[in-house]
């Protein structure tokens, strides 16, 4: 993995008479973060309690298990936003202490993509409770939780411990910039690969969510609910079925369809004009903009949006779903 896989960097590069450099991030980013910081340390922290606390950790299934690491990834994202604030505030220019840079950056990394993979998994829990609910309540969830929760932190937190150890600042002219430059001196093919691979990895997860959500939302339309109760926890299904694909599809997909083309810009292997430079550098941080939006929207998700539904779980008789609920119930 290469300091390029950091992709919350901007293009600001100077070659011969062409300077591209999104100025607007500096205020946008500033405000926005400090915003996002308030709101998704307060909603995050909430969920955590509400699952550590007022919930036995005994009692933690797999879908509570999944929504617990989902929190905690956000949150450690979430104390960085200081950083980033100061960062911004000075346009660009890294004060701290250059370990803090890639402290940094290597949370922001591991936020995105545990983010994208626990609300893959948590996508596939609910179906599998939706369309096969006697087999999901027959399994034995926990464990499976438990591994493929190190799983996940293993397979993404191990590789991007490069961003620890790795040279994450850079100076230009006067100001340091923090994950910001590609070494012109080593090898870009490492740097285009690693891209690759997580665009691909991106999309085939969220091809899954497609599919699983229309599969979920299908069988969720063709039963006829015979209680009152039961409508209750189908419409809530359907509405967290719908939030999930809004998050993906606002949050992540604008950022990893932008991705690709802006780092081969930036590579140099994508030969275009210096205007078009500067308009996908805005682009890309537009995308980045949408990108920190899943910190706030994860807890309304899995949280606020269904934490009454315990509350309304019908008997067997009534739906299939019954204990395995097409909701995640706190």
């Amino acid at each position: 993995m290469d300091q390029s896989t950091n992709n919350f960097s901007s293009l600001a590069v100077t070659k011969e008479d062409c300077h591209v450099d999104s100025e607007f991030r500096y205020t946008l980013f500033t405000v926005y973060y400090s915003i996002i910081f308030i709101l998704g340390f307060i909603a995050n922290s909430y969920v955590l309690w509400l699952f550590t606390r007022v919930y036995a950790t005994k009692k933690l299934n797999e879908i509570k298990i999944f929504m617990v690491s989902l929190t905690t990834a956000d949150l450690l994202f979430l104390i960085t936003l200081p950083m980033w604030i100061v960062y911004y505030h000075y346009r660009g220019d890294w004060i701290m202490p250059s370990f803090l840079c890639n402290l940094a950056g290597y949370l922001f990394f591991v936020n995105t993509y545990c983010s994208v993979a626990f609300l893959g998994v948590i996508t596939y829990n609910r179906y599998q409770a939706v369309t096969k609910p006697i087999s999901a309540a027959q399994s034995t969830t926990r464990r499976r939780g438990i591994y493929v929760t190190i799983a996940i932190w293993v397979l993404i937190a191990g590789p991007s411990s490069y961003f620890l150890f790795g040279s994450g600042t850079t100076q230009e002219g006067h100001v340091t910039r923090c994950f910001e430059r590609y070494d012109p001196e080593s090898s870009n093919i490492p740097v285009l690969a690693s891209h690759i691979v997580i665009c691909i990895c991106f999309f085939i997860t969220f091809l899954i969510v497609v599919v699983c959500n229309a599969s979920i939302i299908r069988t969720l339309l063709s039963q006829k609910p015979q209680a009152r109760k039961s409508a209750h926890i189908r419409q809530r299904a359907l509405y967290l079925v719908c939030t999930v694909m809004i998050v993906f599809v606002v949050c992540f997909v604008p950022h990893h369809i932008v991705d690709l083309p802006w780092t081969l810009m930036v590579l140099g292997k994508w030969d275009i004009s210096c205007r078009s430079k500067r308009w996908w550098d805005h682009i890309h941080q537009v995308t980045l903009f949408l990108l920190g939006a899943n910190c706030v929207l994860d807890p309304v998700i899995y949280c606020f949006l269904t934490k009454k539904t315990v509350e309304s779980v019908p008997a067997p008789a009534e739906i299939c779903l019954s204990s395995q609920s097409p909701l995640p119930a706190p």
